[in-house]
């Protein structure tokens, strides 16, 4: 009764599926070198087939068995082994060995890329000029008249500018503009007189033949500036403006040196531009510029012009408003 009541029980038990089929499972795997077991037997296989081969090749060769014949032969199969084998094919399987970490490979590495190198520092070109100045390369091509004589680039100087009626251009040895150039950096202001005809005054008597004109003087402030290595600006304002608006006044003429081709040509050209309605004529800008040159040129004669620019930079009482007219009427 017992034995029958155990035996469904356990048939259904043997039915039902375990709980967890990994507790009940027992593993028997093992790691194996897959090279040995592919190479295992392999010469004794190899041995088994050619067997009758090498025992007929032993007695060609006078030999007693296969034995003597791998001994003859040992040099022979140990070399083409060796040109057989594969690097790494017979090595083992082990891991291999860690490289020990060195200062550099320690850090943490960054997931973004590195940053590009910096550039290689480049000879320091010349700067762009400020706005309102240009360059001698904004009316003429430098790279095309580099290599042409001094006159052709005079002349292409003068029709660069023959259609602007308010322009002034001229052109000047470097070696002049070079003392020029001395003078201003010392003295950058001055004044200039603009000779000028004026109405004349009424005589007293009667009998005397009227004037109509008479001569007269009108005081212009000149400014020199350098925005540019190789270019040198020159504004000239009439001093009643200037001395009513200051900084604020507005130049009537204005002057660009330029000296690119100072060395290669020996060469400075210049241009300028004079404003309608200021009160002065392009003529008459061209007077003050041929006037400011005999001031800031100095020669063995000049030696006075240059008191007067010393007296004038130094604030000197003793500047004379007469002494410039005198020297200004020596010009004429």
């Amino acid at each position: 009764m017992a034995s029958s009541v155990r035996i469904p029980t356990i048939r259904h038990l043997l039915r039902q599926p375990p709980s967890n089929p990994r507790l009940c499972q027992r593993r028997w795997a093992q790691v194996q070198d897959v090279r040995f077991l592919a190479t295992h037997g392999t010469q004794e296989r190899i041995m088994a087939k050619y067997q009758d081969k090498l025992q007929s090749k032993a007695k060609e060769q006078g030999l007693r068995d296969v034995s003597e014949l791998k001994d003859a032969y040992k040099d022979k199969i140990q070399r083409l082994r060796k040109e057989a084998a594969v690097p790494g094919a017979t090595a083992p399987l082990t891991p291999p060995p860690t490289p020990s970490p060195s200062p550099v490979a320690s850090q943490p590495t960054s997931p973004f890329p590195p940053p590009p190198p910096p550039p290689t520092p480049q000879p320091s070109a010349e700067p762009p000029p400020p706005p309102g100045i240009k360059t001698l390369n904004s009316f003429l091509d430098l790279s095309k008249i580099v290599s042409l004589p001094e006159k052709e680039i005079q002349t292409l100087w003068r029709l660069r500018h023959a259609s602007n009626p308010q322009s002034l251009h001229f052109s000047l040895p470097s070696s002049v503009f070079g003392a020029l150039l001395a003078t201003a950096l010392k003295h950058p202001n001055f004044v200039l007189p603009l000779p000028r005809e004026v109405p004349a005054e009424e005589t007293a008597g009667k009998d005397a033949a009227p004037e109509k004109t008479q001569q007269a003087a009108e005081m212009h402030y000149l400014q020199f500036a350098h925005p540019h290595p190789k270019a040198t600006t020159l504004l000239f304002t009439s001093l009643a403006e200037f001395k009513l608006r200051g900084e604020y006044a507005t130049p009537h003429t204005t002057i660009t040196f330029h000296s690119e081709l100072a060395e290669s040509h020996n060469l400075v050209l210049g241009q300028g531009t004079v404003m309608e309605n200021k009160g002065v004529t392009v003529d008459e800008a061209r007077w003050l510029v041929m006037c400011m040159q005999k001031f800031y040129v100095v020669g063995e004669e000049g030696k006075e012009r240059g008191e007067l620019l010393d007296m004038f930079t130094r604030g000197d009482g003793g500047f004379r408003v007469e002494r410039l007219l005198e020297e200004a009427e020596k010009l004429l």
